[in-house]
């Protein structure tokens, strides 16, 4: 399969409903499916086409983009914070004069009760994503990111774009200030595959087509994703009701999907399809975040959009019984609360320790064709990205979009800090292949 054309396969890979039956995994893929994908995996959603009290939203981020970014970086204080207020006062005065905050709490609270009437769920997603990136880009404000900005730990956000936040997070289940994949990556593709809000306008083809790649990969990996989560129902299905003989054609069937499921990332994660000199600073920089607010009478910081947040490596981990990658405090505040309980029934069902070697080697063999899948990813991941993550940005401290670091410690100490989370990663996914053979 050609994943740089998922695109056009995409009728072939997403379903529009998820199967229904009793079984916990079945039930809860069925819910993901239908609330927070509007009827289908990756999630619907509209951008543009929406009530009118909303539609502002999504004129004003067109608008006012074209000035967040610059073709270099400034390396003075005064100048940054010049760029950065311009920024924010070009996007409050539209906001200001364009949103009717009123009318926009009573459509989102008539939605918070359960009437969708006036907004379709496809319609909700694309405006989750609208006020994701806005707020992203209120709090950056300049694109490449700079160290005025990062110095920045409290934003005073205007009411248009934090209040509907609320309701948004409310809805979704997720409490973080920042966005996360779903709301700045997956909300932000409509149904024929193309991305609504860009963040680099008119910089260079090279900035363009890094920014399109980028981002494609986390898209397509979980339009290849929902097949492998149907399989993976089946086979839990299956091995309970004792029907090894089915278990083991899905478990195979896993193994294929995973297989070209990977792929996304090695075929796109290098130089020729995301540059590593303008990644950094052109698209990493915009989905991080270093930023927080007191929650009571203690300031609690968040988190940017991190690859940890991709659903499909949760539900592979869940599936194998592996422990989370993140904590639970994490997972309530970056990942939507119906993919965490899509996660927690994988786990809870997980049947990896259960096998019987003698009389279930097959099955076992499947099991260790998906570690061995997952061992050689994140080896391969860990030499391609620490690369990308190394480059200079002399504009700011380091940070990844995930993750901000105390400014005393030298950008080796940084990287050394991600490096040693991706080994440790590995290296709790090599003891998984060691308690198989044991």
């Amino acid at each position: 399969m050609d994943v740089n054309n998922i695109a056009s396969n995409k009728a072939t890979l997403r379903h529009a409903t998820a199967p229904k039956s009793s079984h916990e995994t079945e039930q809860a893929l069925s819910i993901l499916v239908e609330k927070d994908g509007a009827g289908s995996w990756p999630p619907k959603a509209t951008h543009g086409d929406w009530p009118s009290e909303l539609q502002p939203f999504h004129d004003i981020y067109l608008e006012t983009i074209p000035f967040l970014s610059s073709k270099s970086p400034s390396f003075d204080d005064g100048i940054d914070v010049e760029l950065r207020d311009q920024f924010r006062n070009l996007m409050t005065k539209k906001l200001n004069e364009r949103i009717d905050l009123r009318r926009i709490q009573q459509l989102l609270s008539s939605i918070e009760a359960g009437d969708w009437s006036r907004c379709s769920r496809q319609a909700y997603n694309g405006f989750y994503c609208c006020i994701g990136v806005l707020r992203h880009a209120y709090r950056w404000a300049i694109i490449p990111l700079v160290k005025v900005a990062q110095d920045e730990k409290i934003i005073d956000f205007p009411a248009q774009i934090d209040i509907p936040w609320a309701y948004l997070q409310r809805q979704f289940g997720a409490e973080s200030d920042s966005g996360s994949n779903t709301s700045n990556v997956l909300h932000n593709y409509n149904e024929s595959g193309e991305r609504a809000y860009k963040i680099n306008v008119d910089i260079s083809q090279l900035v363009t087509s890094t920014e399109d790649a980028f981002f494609r990969m986390f898209y397509d990996v979980e339009v290849m994703g929902y097949p492998m989560y149907r399989d993976m129902v089946a086979a839990v299905i299956a091995f309970e009701q004792g029907n090894k003989f089915d278990c083991l054609i899905h478990m195979r069937q896993i193994n294929v999907q995973l297989r070209e499921l990977l792929k996304v990332f090695y075929q796109n994660l290098v130089e020729a399809r995301v540059a590593k000199g303008v990644w950094l600073g052109y698209c990493q920089s915009f989905q991080a975040w270093g930023a927080g607010r007191m929650i009571d009478g203690e300031f609690v910081e968040f988190d940017g959009v991190s690859g940890s947040h991709n659903l499909c490596f949760m539900v592979i981990d869940a599936f194998i019984g592996m422990k989370s990658y993140m904590n639970e405090q994490n997972l309530r505040r970056y990942v939507p609360r119906n993919q965490r309980s899509l996660i927690a029934a994988f786990r809870n069902h997980a049947f990896f320790e259960k096998l019987h070697k003698s009389n279930e080697k097959d099955i076992s063999e499947e099991f260790g064709k998906i570690i061995q899948h997952l061992k050689v990813f994140r080896s391969a991941h860990r030499a391609r990205v620490m690369p990308y993550l190394a480059q200079p940005a002399p504009e700011r401290t380091m940070m990844t979009a995930g993750k901000s670091f105390q400014e005393s410690e030298s950008d080796a100490a940084h990287l050394k800090v991600l490096e040693n989370m991706l080994v440790a990663r590995l290296n709790e996914t090599t003891a998984m292949g060691r308690k198989l053979l044991s």
